[in-house]
């Protein structure tokens, strides 16, 4: 911090739509406009967008050359698969980051917002969705959402970047989201594959409903690097061991939740339960001290596993697995599949009903009830026989 640089600082967000030097809280009109009216312009007048069902809209769209240093953004939380983000870097026609919003920030499951403290993801109460990952560009930067989800949602952020001169070798950022549901046979799931390029890989997130009950992350990942074949140069140990944990993540009985800087198991859904078919987790790792280089080409793959009667692993067929890959590589980079938008929601976890009153807290209500009754009373006479 104490190194100064010739770096040049702007941020874009609908009180500043361009980034321009001094064009920010210009606005007259805006989803604030309203609650302004008494104060006037510069008073919070466009703090925000409405984002329609069906519509794309451009977040940013900036001149390089420059890096994006952070993102801040929050909307519905019950939408954030329902919402496609996309980056562009340099006037490609074919996005870098092509990836569902909550899967970006490492909250697939829309049963129930998970709060991350990582250092390129922080996902804070109640629904502030912040990105430190470092997005260089040369040219241009443009970033677009599109909504998917079937009805309109509100859309906060700010983009905040720096137009600075660039070394000669630079990795732009990519991410890609994949889904195997239901995972079928072999019980593999690829989390990317097709990368062409030079690079290195950065980080995973994934999120899995097992689909049997019982022990879920016997599964190896695989990084298959330049040229690989049948078999890859890196394979891990265990699903749970790739993310930071160890022994099923089990503790006296129960799932530990936990979320550092570089890996965490931040999301069990039902929280209160063990080993049973349709819960639902999310877990993260993050490769910044230990980046996974190619030099032409990556493919990585997950098993899901868990144990069956005999000793035997168990195949978990009926999984549902979605994963987001994130790497840094050299472009023009070999266009993937587009997303397939009709294939992102999932069905909400079935709700288990909330305890009643207690009967302290009954009786309490009874007696405000039967006391409001006599003083009414006292004011129009007795009830009618």
């Amino acid at each position: 911090m104490w190194r100064l640089s010739d770096a040049v600082t702007r941020s874009v967000s609908p009180e500043n739509p361009t980034g321009a030097k001094g064009a920010g809280a210009m606005a007259t009109e805006g989803t604030g406009a309203w609650a302004a009216g008494k104060l006037g312009r510069g008073w919070k007048v466009s703090p925000s967008i409405h984002l329609a069902s069906g519509q794309l809209a451009t977040l940013a769209e900036v001149a390089g050359p420059g890096v994006i240093r952070h993102i801040w953004l929050t909307t519905d939380r019950g939408s954030l698969r329902g919402l496609v983000l996309r980056m562009f870097w340099d006037d490609e026609e074919a996005p870098s980051v092509e990836v569902p919003l909550g899967d970006f920030f490492c909250n697939g499951w829309g049963d129930e917002l998970a709060l991350v403290n990582s250092e390129p993801i922080v996902v804070a109460p109640a629904g502030g969705l912040n990105s430190y990952w470092q997005m260089p560009f040369r040219a241009s930067a443009r970033i677009t959402l599109e909504n998917v989800s079937g009805h309109g949602v509100p859309v906060y952020y700010q983009v905040t970047y720096s137009l600075e001169e660039l070394p000669a070798q630079i990795g732009y950022l990519h991410a890609a989201w994949c889904r195997s549901n239901p995972l079928g046979q072999p019980a593999i799931h690829t989390i990317i594959d097709g990368v062409r390029g030079r690079g290195h890989y950065v980080g995973t997130y994934m999120a899995i409903e097992p689909g049997d009950s019982g022990w879920w992350g016997e599964g190896e990942l695989k990084f298959y690097l330049d040229g690989d074949d049948e078999f890859p140069t890196i394979c891990g140990t265990g699903t749970e061991d790739y993310f930071g944990g160890a022994w099923n993540f089990d503790l006296a009985g129960r799932y530990v939740r936990y979320s550092t800087a570089y890996l965490g198991l931040h999301q069990v859904l039902p929280v209160d339960q063990i080993y049973q078919a349709r819960q639902r987790f999310g877990m993260y790792r993050w490769h910044l001290p230990d980046p996974i280089h190619f030099e032409r080409e990556l493919r990585v793959t997950v098993q899901a596993l868990g144990w069956q009667s005999g000793g035997r692993y168990l195949p978990l067929e009926r999984a549902d697995i979605a994963t987001t890959a994130f790497w840094y590589q050299t472009e023009p980079h070999a266009p993937g599949d587009p997303l397939p938008t009709d294939s992102l929601g999932s069905t909400p976890l079935p709700r288990a009903p909330g305890p009643g009153p207690s009967p302290r807290f009954g009786s309490r209500l009874r007696s405000f009830f039967a006391g409001a009754i006599r003083r009414v009373r006292s004011f129009t006479g007795p009830a009618p026989a």
